[in-house]
């Protein structure tokens, strides 16, 4: 299928879908014309590939999730890294969620003085 059609039945746009082969998320072939071309695959992708930026993982880390992650949700084929990989992003959104309630404490604070 063309970048178009994926487009429609993802209502992701072409831009992003290629923005997802660039960084190695997403394959596509090219067609005689120079066209990219899509497998019926591709559309489950890029399910897993908006499911897991839903989650909060970079397309750095997704690359690395990507090959351990099954259907449009999506669920995973653990394996050791996989989990130490997870673990890292978790613990790194709980730095980033203590760091943000220290901030929002302290512009509190300083709203009760007025």
């Amino acid at each position: 299928m063309l970048i178009g059609e994926l487009s429609r039945r993802t209502g992701v746009s072409p831009r992003l879908l290629r923005y997802y082969e660039e960084q190695g998320l997403l394959v596509a072939g090219r067609g005689p014309n120079g066209y990219r071309a899509y497998d019926e695959d591709s559309v489950v992708t890029v399910r897993k590939i908006r499911a897991l930026l839903a989650a909060g993982l970079s397309t750095e880390v997704i690359r690395s999730v990507l090959p351990c992650a099954r259907g449009d949700r999506p669920e995973f084929d653990w394996c050791a890294e996989l989990r130490a990989l997870l673990d890292r992003e978790l613990a790194a959104t709980d730095k980033r969620i203590d760091d943000l309630q220290r901030t929002r404490s302290t512009l509190a604070g300083y709203l009760a003085q007025s």
